[in-house]
């Protein structure tokens, strides 16, 4: 367990897990700065840097003897006698006996490893009534019972010697910790995670919080007298400034101390919402990016639809550039008739690695395609250092795309033209994936260091 006092005096705290939650955890740790991050929602599954609120009172499990230190595949799980496992075919296996369900195994996304995340046992009557829940190690860490008309009651954390550690009673919301030789009990999960906060270690450290929920008023309750934390404002903006962030704006919030803000368009709506330029900051993140630009004249358009706008007129214009069109499904004749031109190239149903070699090929990504984005294909672009473009019409997210390089669809020519430009200028091409990465608030270490002394 132990005190986790960190060298930096921030402690990074999350309601739940988010992928920019994760941005945030490691661009910290690609600065160079020691900043222990916790969440508040267990997951067996956390990665490295990234430990729960349970989890500190919990123990290791990583180093425990006897525990398996991978995952649990699906034949794996330990049932009685005679029973039998079958995988199953969507995002589940089940466990049976004579064909009869006795449980169900919920597998760790993607479904399609198998490796278990949760097994359910259901009672006589098919209803679940026990949970056990598998961590990355391949333990049971926690237990969820249910009632008879299968709505969890309680839940229990358990320590890799399988000593019970926390149980949280979800009909009274109460919290009981055994924590060494005390037994404690918290009425709410605001006061148990206060009571880590101190247990710790990070009674006077600086909190980084994102979310204006529990985690604001955890930041109020504290017992410190310093004004120091901060927000890390990571989600969009609606048509009104929240009342939280209004009262730290007002300089009102006991001990949250500033503001900043992830996003490009976010922090724009904001000040146009009233918030002061003096009240709030912008800080990006650093980002891994998966390789350099190598100016080749290859592009990429990952669609879950044959609906392309300007396809067809783009292909035709840019004979100089090899057109790399993916579809996880079956692609229908528009779209398998596009491979009929010399630049055309088609992948019907493609699989995870073919997507990897095609992000690893281009340096140029056209996000045209109409509907739904294809998984988060413009961020694996952008990480992968391709020139995004789009139409205002078809562009699906908005932090990667430059201003400048989303067109409306009645200017095809202009796109045409400066996909035509950068296919002839490799400087022309760097400066255009500058402008990008600027737009997309790309940090580097300086950036996180200097929080190290921010205040407001």
């Amino acid at each position: 367990m132990g005190r986790h006092t960190g060298e930096t005096g921030i402690v990074l705290l999350f309601e739940r897990i988010t992928p920019d939650g994760l941005l945030l955890r490691d661009s910290f740790a690609r600065a160079g700065c020691d900043c222990p991050a916790f969440v508040m929602e267990e997951d067996g599954f956390l990665p490295d840097g990234l430990r729960s609120v349970y989890g500190f009172f919990q123990g290791d499990f990583k180093s425990a003897d006897g525990i398996p230190g991978k995952p649990v595949f699906f034949n794996e799980v330990v049932v009685p006698k005679l029973w039998g496992i079958c995988a199953g075919d969507g995002e589940y296996g089940s466990l049976y006996y004579l064909h009869e369900e006795k449980g169900r195994i919920h597998y760790r996304k993607p479904a399609s490893k198998l490796l278990v995340e949760a097994v359910d046992w259901y009672g006589r009557d098919g209803v679940v009534r026990l949970r056990d829940h598998y961590n990355r190690y391949g333990a049971i860490y926690a237990r969820t019972m249910y009632n008879g008309k299968g709505t969890p009651i309680y839940k229990t954390w358990i320590s890799p010697a399988g000593r019970e550690i926390v149980v949280e009673n979800y009909v009274t919301g109460d919290i009981l910790l055994n924590d060494g030789e005390l037994v404690k009990i918290f009425r709410t999960k605001m006061a148990f995670t206060l009571y880590f906060l101190e247990r710790a270690g990070f009674g006077e450290s600086r909190v980084f919080y994102n979310s204006l929920s529990v985690p604001f008023f955890i930041s109020n309750r504290r017992r410190t007298k310093a004004k120091g934390d901060i927000l890390v404002w990571q989600e969009q903006a609606g048509s009104e400034i929240p009342a939280n962030m209004q009262m730290i704006l007002n300089g009102e919030a006991v001990h949250t101390a500033g503001i900043l803000v992830q996003r490009k368009s976010v922090y724009e709506k904001l000040l146009a919402l009233g918030a002061g330029e003096d009240k709030i900051r912008k800080l990006g993140f650093i980002y891994r990016f998966k390789k350099e630009n190598g100016h080749k004249s290859n592009a990429l358009i990952c669609t879950r639809t044959d609906q392309i706008e300007q396809c067809r007129e783009l292909i035709e214009a840019l004979p100089q550039m090899q057109f790399h069109i993916a579809a996880l499904t079956e692609m229908s004749p528009t779209l398998l008739g596009l491979g009929k031109y010399e630049n055309g190239n088609v992948y019907p149903n493609i699989r995870e690695e073919a997507l990897n070699g095609l992000f690893e090929l281009c340096d140029y990504y056209l996000d045209i395609n109409h509907w739904k984005e294809m998984g988060s294909a413009v961020e694996a672009a952008f990480l992968h250092n391709h020139l995004i473009v789009a139409f205002r019409e078809t562009v699906h997210n908005r932090d990667y795309v430059a201003n400048a390089h989303c067109y409306p669809k009645e200017d095809t020519k202009r796109m045409i033209f400066d996909l035509k430009s950068c296919m002839a200028d490799a400087e022309l091409l760097e400066r255009h994936l500058t402008l990008q990465r600027r737009e997309a608030m790309t940090e580097d270490a300086k950036a996180y260091r200097r929080l190290l002394i921010y205040r407001k």
